[in-house]
């Protein structure tokens, strides 16, 4: 059996899965500050999770017997357009300033106080999610910086923001 491109068409439901529609939905702890709305508008990239069952090898008789081991998450990051105001810029550099102090070295101790919940939805063309992530107790541990420099222009400013994540759930995983 010959399958043809009318074949390959019938399984390409929705036409496919896009990578430029989505939405990052970003909140802050009280103290950041942060402004969701204009968050999500202005990250420019995110990426649906990764995690990774670890195998345990047991030696046996010569062999090398892998038994599923612990889960690990990784990382998230995001891209976030630079506005004049720096607003988005300014919320992440009061949260990782209340874990620790430029200063005074001291921070919230309480995961609580400065851990928060990220969302990303892959949205279809009409603008529904179509799948749905959970970010679980995130917080930023990178802020990058911004390159400036003279040999660049008509280009807006972007930085990245790197978070920890504790564990994520899907609308299929919950």
């Amino acid at each position: 059996m010959v399958l043809g491109v009318d074949d390959f068409k019938s399984k390409l439901r929705g036409g496919g899965a896009r990578a430029n529609l989505f939405q990052a939905t970003i909140n802050f702890p009280a103290y950041a500050g942060g402004d969701v709305e204009l968050t999500s508008f202005l990250c420019e990239a995110a990426a649906l999770p990764a995690s990774t069952i670890t195998p345990i090898v047991i030696p046996f008789r010569g062999r090398q017997l892998k038994i599923a081991g612990d889960r690990t998450f990784d990382n998230w990051t995001v891209t976030i357009i630079n506005d004049t105001d720096f607003t988005i810029r300014n919320a992440m550099e009061r949260w990782m300033n209340g874990i620790n102090g430029h200063a005074s070295n001291t921070g919230f101790v309480n995961p609580a106080d400065y851990q928060a919940d990220l969302i990303v939805d892959q949205l279809d063309k009409d603008g529904k999610s179509v799948k749905r992530y959970n970010f679980r107790g995130c917080f930023p541990t990178t802020v990058s910086q911004i390159d400036l420099t003279y040999a660049t222009e008509s280009e807006i400013e972007r930085f990245t923001v790197e978070f920890q994540v504790q564990y994520w759930e899907s609308n299929t995983t919950s």
